[in-house]
């Protein structure tokens, strides 16, 4: 968490106000927009892929249907080009079945950063109508958030990396490594705000004093 924190201080210094109330738009925005970003690249990449595999499956039952009436090894003339072709048939299919294997992985990674998106939106309109905090409280709050946010946007580019990669030579490994590590780090970066939200409730909680005020900030943070 320190490490946020420190992330969160640098982030904080170009991104807050003074006034510490309105500073997240500019990170949050640029969030939303990153994850749409991806979102929609790879629902387009995904979609491509399943009608090759479409294609690809269709040519392999043509392959299927002509095999089951001969033998490979009884048709003279079945040119060792023509095995190829075939081979690289099922090859390809493979291929592609893997690429859409990464692109969902992508997707879920994805869809785990949105939901962070959406638990910061909540909070973070809970804290700045809080009167239990100081606007000097609020301001550290924006620039933990700011941090964490901050992280989420470099995860989001290691994604977009990885989408694109298979326009170059990286290799499996190093696609598996790179995916592995930012569905880590989104995890890790979802977890710490969680943890901060909760927090910042229990600290209001502690804070009000009549049952009634108690009973509001429960009702506020969704505290049984």
């Amino acid at each position: 968490m320190k490490s946020k924190i420190k992330i969160a201080l640098i982030l904080g210094l170009l991104l807050i106000s003074s006034t510490g109330l309105h500073a997240q738009i500019p990170i949050i925005d640029a969030a939303k927009a990153a994850i749409k970003k991806v979102i929609k690249a790879i629902d387009l990449k995904i979609q491509r892929q399943q009608n090759k595999v479409i294609w690809l499956q269709n040519a392999q039952k043509t392959l299927e249907n002509t095999m089951s009436k001969v033998k490979l090894d009884d048709i003279s003339d079945w040119t060792q080009k023509q095995k190829d072709i075939y081979k690289e048939y099922f090859e390809e299919l493979g291929k592609v079945k893997t690429i859409i294997s990464y692109y969902q992985k992508i997707r879920g990674i994805t869809q785990q950063q949105t939901r962070l998106v959406e638990a910061y939106n909540r909070a973070w309109k809970l804290l700045r109508n809080d009167r239990h905090f100081t606007a000097k409280e609020i301001e550290y709050m924006g620039k933990v958030y700011t941090g964490i946010l901050g992280e989420t946007v470099k995860n989001i580019d290691q994604m977009l990396m990885v989408a694109n990669s298979f326009k170059t030579q990286m290799t499996d490994a190093k696609r598996m490594e790179i995916i592995a590590a930012a569905a880590e780090k989104t995890e890790q970066n979802y977890t710490d705000l969680l943890i901060f939200n909760n927090q910042n409730a229990m600290l209001s909680l502690k804070r009000a004093k009549s049952e009634q005020d108690i009973n509001m900030v429960k009702t506020m943070y969704g505290i049984k």
